[in-house]
């Protein structure tokens, strides 16, 4: 997403928010169809497969639906919907004891049947290396890049501190690294 997006998401966003005790029902329409995919790819990165993932982003629109002021209230409410999300997920995972983990691969159309041999390669190593990485740690990968967004959201999404955030990101890149550098030698 370039930042222009995101700043047009963050907006739109805002705004469904901010509609929210008006006209909740089109408020929480808009915001699920606007959201639902962004929201869906973090919670397979919890859950480890998408009917769990979805099944929580239902509970959390649910819980929101029946008490919306608490998202309109919120002081970070894209955080504290993917915070929802989270909690959801994790409450799904305990009722099931769930294990694994995947997450949505992205490709582009216009490429050589080479190139994509090669990026497929290069996103299923990836995706290997990214699930040897502790859960906390992969979670704060994802919300970072994936959904990009800052240390502090990440740690008012996962009610951490912006320093353990950042640890565990610092951490997860250096392992990494190590990994993938056979790779581009």
């Amino acid at each position: 997403m370039s930042p222009h997006e995101t700043a047009d998401f963050q907006a739109s966003f805002r705004n469904c928010v901010n509609r929210l005790t008006e006209h909740p029902e089109r408020a929480l329409t808009e915001m699920y169809d606007m959201t639902a995919q962004r929201l869906v790819r973090f919670a397979i990165t919890v859950t480890g497969n998408q009917p769990d993932a979805e099944d929580a982003l239902q509970g959390a629109f649910s819980r929101i639906a029946f008490r919306p002021r608490l998202l309109a209230k919120a002081i970070a409410p894209w955080p504290y919907l993917i915070r929802s999300v989270r909690n959801e997920a994790l409450r799904i995972i305990q009722k099931r004891k769930g294990t694994g983990l995947e997450f949505a691969e992205r490709g582009s159309g216009e490429e050589s049947v080479e190139s994509q041999i090669v990026h497929e390669e290069t996103a299923d190593t990836v995706r290997r290396m990214l699930k040897t990485l502790p859960k906390n740690q992969y979670e704060v990968v994802i919300l970072k890049h994936w959904e990009e967004l800052t240390f502090a959201e990440i740690a008012e999404a996962l009610e951490l501190s912006q320093n353990t955030v950042a640890s565990r990101y610092r951490y997860a890149m250096e392992k990494l690294q190590r990994c993938l550098e056979p790779l581009f030698r």
